[in-house]
């Protein structure tokens, strides 16, 4: 098992902590940190020390089973038994979609709790969930726009296996899967991304505070972090879009503004993949530029 991290901000070092034993990483080039650890796999909990502070959740992490604080976990994403091979995905021009909040949606608040009542939601004539935020936020309950762990489902729904199971039923019974994704801020309890790296720049103001680093010094890194994400859902959970949160929020004066280039690297994979994948950006500046190619 290789573990690896971009940790500009280390100083002196960054290590792995697994099982109480911090084990140093090597510095590679642009500041990526990497150790080989052949007996970790899927079920290790791990976490990485900087310049020997404290324990702090890996940026990328799957899963997060004790919360934002806790340590993160290897999964093994590629492991689990899809039955949607014949999925080619759905039409979403004209389509019925319904916003579905996991942790409210049935009595049990999880992935496998929504599973029992997907007929209802056939029966109604819907095309395709939307699923609100699913990502690690604080607590057990909650909007889910505070997300600090943008990889990992949050754990109290279920976590990694609740939500391929979830996309695995919606496609069973035709139901398209559109995952909302929160990518121009991150919530105060959890959010240890500034301690790694400059992910956030003074440059560019919003709602939340400063904004994400698109287009400053060591934007790629950030950018690729985002695209990454972005990937991870439509490749490895099998959704079939994404619902991008409040894009006028990011401020990118780049020569390719990163919608852009997530549109572009969307398409690519759509073609990889062999089905059809949505991008859905939400926007109050009524600006047309976000709905054409």
């Amino acid at each position: 098992m290789r573990f690896s991290v971009w940790a500009p901000r280390a100083r002196h070092g960054v290590e792995v902590e697994i099982a109480g034993e911090r084990r140093a990483l090597h510095r590679g080039p642009d500041d990526e940190w990497f150790l080989e650890v052949p007996e970790a796999g899927p079920g290790t909990n791990y976490a990485f020390v900087l310049d020997g502070g404290r324990p702090l959740p890996d940026p990328r992490s799957q899963h997060q089973p004790a919360g934002v604080h806790g340590p993160s976990q290897v999964v093994d994403l590629a492991g689990f038994p899809w039955s949607d091979g014949a999925w080619k995905g759905f039409h979403l021009p004209g389509s019925v979609l319904y916003e579905l909040h996991v942790g409210t949606f049935s009595p049990e608040g999880t992935f496998d709790g929504a599973i029992a009542r997907l007929d209802h939601l056939v029966d109604l004539g819907v095309d395709a969930v939307e699923l609100m935020p699913v990502v690690e936020f604080p607590g057990t309950r909650g909007w889910g726009y505070d997300g600090v762990e943008f990889a990992a489902p949050h754990h109290a729904y279920g976590g990694p296996g609740g939500l391929q199971r979830l996309v695995d039923a919606c496609h069973a019974r035709g139901l398209g899967v559109i995952v909302d994704v929160v990518y121009n801020h991150l919530g105060p309890s959890g959010n240890y991304l500034g301690e790694y790296g400059p992910y956030f720049s003074s440059r560019h103001s919003t709602n939340w505070g400063d904004g994400v680093n698109l287009d400053g010094p060591d934007s790629d890194h950030v950018r690729r972090f985002f695209l990454d994400n972005a990937r991870m859902w439509l490749r490895d959970y099998h959704a079939d879009g994404l619902r991008l949160d409040a894009v006028h929020a990011l401020v990118d004066d780049s020569a390719l503004h990163f919608l852009e280039e997530l549109s572009s690297e969307v398409r690519e994979l759509s073609a990889q993949l062999g089905r059809r994948l949505w991008l859905m950006p939400e926007s109050d500046l009524s600006d047309p530029r976000f709905v054409r190619p």
